[in-house]
């Protein structure tokens, strides 16, 4: 499947779609013009990919996963960091890692101080708003980048999943020198399912978590060593997880 072919939703449906299927897909250029900035605007916050910590959590003993993991709080008018804290999901979600308090390191202050981000987050959560008004929304946020410097990289080594949350981006940073990586998601309820692979940059997958499930397929490399960079976020009303009143 081209990129032209993805099963992209109508930018001015965001939030129907969410409701509707589940999920929306977007081009990097409508994520740009979400965002209200330009794609240079966003690529400029890639280089930070390139200085992610090794995850020391993986239950499979893998090497392939590099990340770093912050918190805020969208009140609507600002998105406020949050004290450092460890990421942590019930069993119910994830069966690999649920249960584990995991302590990352967190994001450089250079890049979540870029007004690309913060644009970039608080669009994302104002579409989720309309769908859901929960406002202050928890958002977690996950830098990964998975590698094939041992042969095959896994981006979801707990296979299909929910987050625990109330909606989930999904958004390509960049690949190199790699195969695989399918995006799949199915109804949580039923048959109905999608499959694609994102290739383009800053392509945005965003997911009502209690409507589907998802997963990435293994990468392996095309020659030599190759990696797939993605921007995890994460929104929950009420709390973060593990902190529920």
């Amino acid at each position: 499947m081209t990129p032209s072919e993805l099963p992209y939703t109508d930018p001015s449906r965001l939030a129907q779609a969410l409701v509707g299927n589940g999920y929306a897909l977007l081009r990097p250029l409508e994520v740009a013009r979400l965002a209200g900035c330009t794609l240079a605007d966003l690529d400029a916050l890639a280089p930070s990919w390139d200085h992610l910590a090794l995850d020391h959590y993986l239950k499979d003993g893998g090497r392939y996963r590099r990340r770093r993991h912050s918190c805020f709080v969208d009140d609507g008018k600002a998105l406020i960091p949050t004290p450092h804290r460890a990421h942590w999901q019930p069993v119910e979600y994830n069966a690999l890692h649920g249960g584990m308090h995991r302590m990352f390191e967190p994001i450089d202050g250079d890049t979540v101080a870029r007004p690309a981000w913060q644009q970039l987050v608080r669009s994302l959560g104002a579409i989720c708003s309309q769908v859901k008004d929960a406002r202050p929304w928890y958002v977690e946020a996950h830098q990964f980048r998975i590698d094939t410097a041992d042969g095959i990289g896994r981006p979801t080594p707990e296979g299909a999943h929910r987050d625990g949350v109330d909606f989930v981006a999904v958004i390509l940073v960049g690949r190199t020198g790699i195969k695989g990586g399918e995006t799949r998601v199915f109804d949580a309820h039923g048959p109905r399912g999608q499959r694609f692979t994102m290739t383009q940059p800053w392509t945005l997958l965003l997911l009502d978590d209690a409507a589907v499930i998802h997963e990435s397929t293994p990468i392996q490399p095309l020659a030599g060593h190759g990696y797939r960079d993605t921007l995890v976020l994460t929104w929950r009303a009420q709390s973060f997880q593990g902190e529920d009143a």
